[in-house]
């Protein structure tokens, strides 16, 4: 029989999370995995350099499609912050629901979910998302103070993420409708916590002191 031509990343994702599931580890070699799936080893590497490789990059894919579905929303590009990171969570949460069986078994294999190697370009492409949504931030008027606030809100973000997905996956209920109110509520809870305006107001007051000189004695 011929072998296959053209494979995409596509295939030899889907063809590895097939395996696993049904193996329950990773094939032995790119020689059997290829042979398996009928395609010519040296298609493997141009792609990947190895099963880690796959592994590190499927969540990536996940929320690459996660972006995918965003973007066909005429509507998305307008919401606020809040709103496009809810409508993030709603669809990254129907795709992780897509795979469960997957995920699952990536974080069983990996153990710490804080600290997955499968979650690495994931953690990456979700903070830059972050950075990336328009979250109002105080003006401090100097970098390394932005710079600190800009990491503080990007590892908080992370670590909800993380937490989200530990509740997904205690998650028992139809459909999975707890979550669906854990992301609500929870996300609407934090912009809450992060809304800036009072603190604003606090600052420019506390301008207006200074620039007056006012003497309270």
């Amino acid at each position: 029989m011929a072998r296959k031509k053209n494979i995409t990343k596509d295939n030899l994702i889907s063809w590895y999370m097939e395996f696993v599931l049904e193996n329950n580890h990773d094939p032995k070699s790119v020689f059997s995995f290829a042979k398996e799936n009928n395609f010519e080893e040296s298609d493997f590497y141009k792609f990947y350099g190895s099963f880690e490789a796959i592994e590190e990059s499927i969540f990536s894919e996940f929320f690459n499609n996660t972006i995918k579905v965003l973007a066909k929303s005429e509507e998305y590009p307008d919401y606020d912050a809040r709103n496009k990171l809810l409508s993030f969570y709603f669809t990254f949460f129907e795709v992780l629901t897509a795979n469960r069986s997957y995920v699952v078994y990536a974080i069983k294999e990996n153990g710490d979910l804080k600290n997955l190697k499968p979650f690495k370009h994931l953690k990456q492409d979700y903070k830059t998302f972050v950075n990336n949504i328009g979250i109002e931030k105080i003006d401090l008027n100097q970098e390394q103070l932005g710079k600190i606030q800009d990491k503080t809100i990007q590892e908080s973000s992370w670590m909800h993420l993380i937490i989200t997905m530990k509740f997904w996956l205690d998650d028992t209920s139809p459909s999975f409708e707890k979550t669906d109110i854990f992301i609500e509520k929870s996300i609407n809870a934090r912009f809450d916590l992060m809304d800036i305006k009072p603190l604003k107001s606090i600052i420019d007051f506390g301008k207006f002191i200074l620039k007056e000189k006012i003497n309270f004695k």
